[in-house]
């Protein structure tokens, strides 16, 4: 599995949770990481979330279920409308491995933010149960992520090919070996890998904030049949081409690439719910906050059992990445925390290309919500409101952290570290 293949997987993965050292494991959370039927698994979960406010174990792995079945909610109702991932790097969100729908259900605009919406509640309510564990608590759970799996074709089952190992395999392309050398995907869930979880929900939570404060109905109605190409969507008919001739991949699919410049083209979106916007940017701040938190909690830890996130006291490459966290890496990471704090928090300013001497103000464009153009914030129009005077972190301040994470590189890092 490539390095950047297999964190674009775990980003996808809900990080399965835990119980108390000195506690029998909660039965619900058996039950849950488990379960072969979606029936079964929401039981379970119910059983868990009734439980949590009296047991930590249980609202850890409440938090955790109710995260991949928030991925659960998009997946299906990317499914059912008859998603086709183009399989690009330029759309790393959309290679989750939806299952083929022969018969895909008609899809409007409404209907596609109604399926982000869900998804955010979800991960919402998953950030808030994860939230309520306390920070003292002894958590520690084995979990194999070949028996962990979420309901991708809506047939009711968790199939193995619906593991989590199964996903990663499928988004790093089938580079995931199944034989006798296959990597260990078993993993020793913590205390720390809580807040790791609990950050990356507040992380999608804000990209589906930022979605749902604006009107993208252009975007979706000129260009979203890319991506549900039998849905019904408006100009099925004239710009789908018949399945002989549709391809498997972006750069395989002339009309995908096409597609794509017209999606990049068509972002121009008015904002309809401000507050969604400015709630994106607290939610960023939450997970900036939940990453110092982990990072804390990691470097206390004194053993060096099947860590997900290892430190620097936990010696050893990770079976997933293939990398070793040095200390270095981990106080470059710290510094990328406080730069990304103080560009949200207006204490530092966004460099732009072609604008000397003043610097683009992160918290006034969450806060300070106007129509959001792709194109013409790149190339420098849209930003111009948000421009001002103060301190504009250099190419040096990017450069010097880039080099701190070595051969392993910033963007592999980051995806892991959260």
């Amino acid at each position: 599995m490539t390095r950047i293949a297999s964190l674009m997987a775990s980003a996808f993965i809900l990080l399965v949770p835990l119980s108390s050292a000195h506690a029998a494991v909660p039965e619900g959370a058996t039950a849950l990481f488990e379960a072969k039927t979606v029936a079964a698994r929401d039981s379970a979960l119910s059983t868990l979330e009734a439980a949590a406010p009296k047991d930590p174990a249980s609202a850890y792995a409440a938090g955790a279920g109710e995260f991949f079945t928030a991925l659960e909610l998009l997946a299906s109702g990317l499914h059912r409308h008859g998603f086709e991932s183009p399989q690009s790097f330029m759309l790393p969100l959309m290679q989750l491995p939806v299952p083929s729908n022969p018969n895909p259900e008609p899809l409007t605009y409404e209907e596609f933010r109604a399926i982000l919406a869900a998804f955010r509640d979800r991960l919402a309510k998953s950030a808030a149960t994860l939230g309520s564990v306390p920070a003292d608590a002894d958590i520690g759970m084995v979990i194999d992520l070949t028996h962990v799996g979420i309901d991708l074709n809506e047939d009711g089952t968790i199939a193995p090919d619906e593991s989590m190992a199964a996903i990663m395999a499928a988004l790093s392309h089938g580079g995931l070996s199944q034989g006798d050398t296959a990597p260990a995907l078993t993993f020793r869930f913590d205390r720390a890998d809580g807040y790791w979880l609990q950050g990356y929900a507040e992380f999608l939570t804000a990209q589906a904030d930022f979605w749902l404060a604006h009107d993208f109905r252009t975007t979706f109605d000129g260009s979203f049949h890319m991506l549900f190409p039998r849905a019904k969507l408006p100009l099925q008919d004239i710009l789908v081409p018949p399945p002989s001739e549709m391809g498997s991949s972006m750069f395989a699919s002339e009309w995908r690439i096409a597609d794509f410049i017209s999606m990049v083209h068509m972002i121009n979106w008015p904002v309809v719910e401000p507050e969604r916007r400015k709630a994106a940017r607290r939610e960023l701040l939450e997970m900036i906050r939940l990453s110092r938190e982990d990072w804390k909690a990691i470097r206390a830890e004194t053993d060096n059992d099947r860590e997900w996130l290892p430190g620097p006291q936990q010696k050893g490459e990770n079976p997933l990445t293939g990398l070793d966290v040095g200390e270095e890496q981990v106080q470059a990471w710290l510094a990328t925390l406080t730069m990304a704090e103080d560009l949200l928090e207006g204490r530092a300013l966004l460099p732009h290309f072609r604008i000397a001497g003043k610097g683009i103000n992160m918290k006034r464009f969450f806060d300070e919500p106007k129509p959001f153009d792709l194109v013409l914030s790149i190339t420098g129009p849209g930003i111009a409101p948000y421009l001002e005077s103060g301190r504009i972190l250099t190419s040096e301040d990017f450069d010097q952290i880039q080099r701190e994470f070595g051969s392993g590189g910033f963007l592999t890092f980051a995806l892991w570290f959260n």
